[in-house]
């Protein structure tokens, strides 16, 4: 193959100069195709909005079954107040659209790659479909940690601290939290360990465009372990050292991940 066939294959088949409002209207319609995706999950997550709030309760109410036994014996419940008549609606809605937005990211991700991909080469255009997949993957990944892990390590130490505060005030401390403040917590680390997860990703992007390479990533490890211990203490608070170890171990695999996936790069890079 000659040098100007090889520069013809390797030029961006969408390689069209585009001004800035361009630019914008063509971010416009990506953004609402991907709005229509959310949109479209949260009415799918309204009609099982009770289902998907008995299932994000499950956490709660298992820590909370091995706390006050004597309640489960009892026949009482946890329970989640509502403060105002709307708030249940509120909250449902609020609840809807976070499902809405887990179960649009194969398209959000689709179209972050169909707003980038006219300045791309051609042989990097193939890699749609693994971009849309990988991408997916970790963030329900990240999801599915919080839920799995996260959520059940952190409410038995939030339960350790009820009871009574001491004997000359008798002051008891009790739990019934709302279910505003309760959705907002556990809805914030689902979708804080869904971004979380993305890392691997965002430091492929990185290393894709030539701001980091490799031996940096290597480097910087010291610092990445340091960072996934405080990061694990403070998600998982408490004395119980064995779910620290857990979020730290996943966010520093996270980080090799990450830096193999830098060195792949770069070697196709290299090769190329």
């Amino acid at each position: 193959m000659t040098t100007a066939e090889t520069s013809e294959h390797d030029e961006p088949e969408d390689d069209v100069k585009m001004t800035i409002w361009e630019h914008l209207g063509e971010l416009r319609k990506r953004l609402g195709r991907a709005a229509i995706g959310l949109v479209a999950g949260a009415c799918v997550c309204w009609a099982y909005r009770q289902l998907l709030l008995d299932w994000l309760m499950v956490p709660y109410a298992k820590a909370w079954g091995e706390r006050f036994p004597e309640l489960v014996a009892a026949g009482q419940k946890p329970e989640l107040q509502t403060l105002a008549p709307a708030d249940a609606f509120v909250n449902y809605m609020q609840l809807a659209l976070v499902g809405g937005v887990i179960l649009a990211t194969p398209i959000v991700f689709y179209q972050l790659w169909a707003f980038i991909s006219p300045g791309l080469y051609s042989r990097e255009k193939r890699y749609i479909i693994p971009f849309v997949v990988f991408s997916t993957t970790l963030f329900t990944s990240g999801v599915a940690f919080a839920y799995y892990v996260a959520l059940p390590f952190s409410f038995p130490f939030f339960f350790s601290l009820l009871g009574e505060v001491g004997s000359q005030s008798g002051v008891v401390l009790t739990t019934k939290p709302t279910m505003e403040y309760y959705l907002d917590f556990a809805e914030h680390m689902l979708l804080a360990f869904g971004f979380v997860f993305e890392l691997p990703l965002f430091i492929g992007f990185l290393a894709l465009a030539g701001i980091v390479t490799p031996q940096q990533l290597v480097k910087f490890s010291r610092y990445a372990i340091v960072g996934a211990f405080v990061v694990g203490a403070f998600v998982t608070p408490g004395p119980e050292i064995s779910s620290q170890i857990a979020v730290s171990s996943a966010l520093i695999a996270l980080y090799f991940l990450s830096v193999g996936l830098a060195f792949l790069i770069y070697r196709k890079k290299k090769d190329a």
